[in-house]
């Protein structure tokens, strides 16, 4: 029986595939967001004081690709992480949450996971056959992704519910490519509400994550794009080393 986890998203399926900026925040930002891990507790002394954290070093929008990198895109939207961290609604997400056997990151793609220190520029363009989008993020807490790709694995179909319907979450993990000096992670996932005939193919969603010390790099599509974004990857890869100074 495949696991149930209640959507956070009040979007209904069919404005999904609008939605491909929220689903970039949501795999790789929005769910950083925790009261918690972002505070400290004050000491009561200057002695007991905890020496201060080194701050994550700014991203660059120069880190991302250039428009003209991405073939026949259109319509670039481009967003700060911080921006969008300081800006989401943290105790609505915090309250609202409902992961079921650890599946609810794999659902929403959130390759970075919960951590306080990360800084990021990310864009999303159209494409013909669907949105194309990028996040380049750094942070003091780089994810696992040998880890999620073994979770990913145990959430291959999960049954998601909301108050806008049902839909089932069907994960693939697919062999990533090959970085020197860096761990990778590609995977499908198919979007589609239960009982739907195979000739509706749902909504496709592609990932692949590149990520080594503390610089991830997310390349997702949505639709039927047909891009190489295994090679995009690692464009992006390469071209964030200039900017980010690697």
């Amino acid at each position: 029986m495949a696991a149930r986890i209640r959507r956070t998203s009040r979007f209904p399926p069919t404005k999904w595939r609008g939605r491909t900026v929220a689903l970039v925040a949501s795999a790789a930002a929005v769910v950083t967001i925790s009261g918690a891990s972002g505070e400290s507790i004050q000491a009561t002394s200057p002695a007991a004081a905890a020496p201060a954290s080194p701050a994550t070093p700014a991203v660059p929008p120069a880190a991302l690709l250039p428009p003209e990198a991405v073939p026949h895109a259109s319509a670039r939207d481009g967003f700060d992480l911080g921006t969008a961290l300081s800006t989401s609604d943290t105790a609505r997400r915090k309250e609202s949450r409902i992961d079921v056997a650890g599946c609810e990151d794999v659902v929403h793609g959130r390759v970075l996971g919960a951590t306080a220190g990360v800084t990021g520029q990310g864009f999303q363009s159209a494409v013909p056959g669907g949105q194309v989008s990028e996040l380049v993020a750094r942070t003091t807490n780089p994810p696992d992704l040998a880890a999620w790709s073994a979770q990913a694995g145990r959430c291959s179909q999960v049954t998601v519910d909301d108050a806008a319907g049902t839909a089932v979450s069907t994960v693939t993990v697919q062999p990533a490519p090959v970085v020197p000096g860096a761990k990778t992670l590609s995977y499908r996932q198919l979007l589609t509400l239960p009982g739907q005939p195979p000739e509706l193919p749902g909504l496709r969603l592609r990932t692949v994550a590149i990520a080594a010390d503390d610089v991830l790099v997310v390349l997702r599509d949505a639709g039927t794009t047909g891009l190489d974004l295994d090679a995009l990857a690692v464009a992006a890869w390469q071209h964030a080393a200039g900017p980010l100074g690697r």
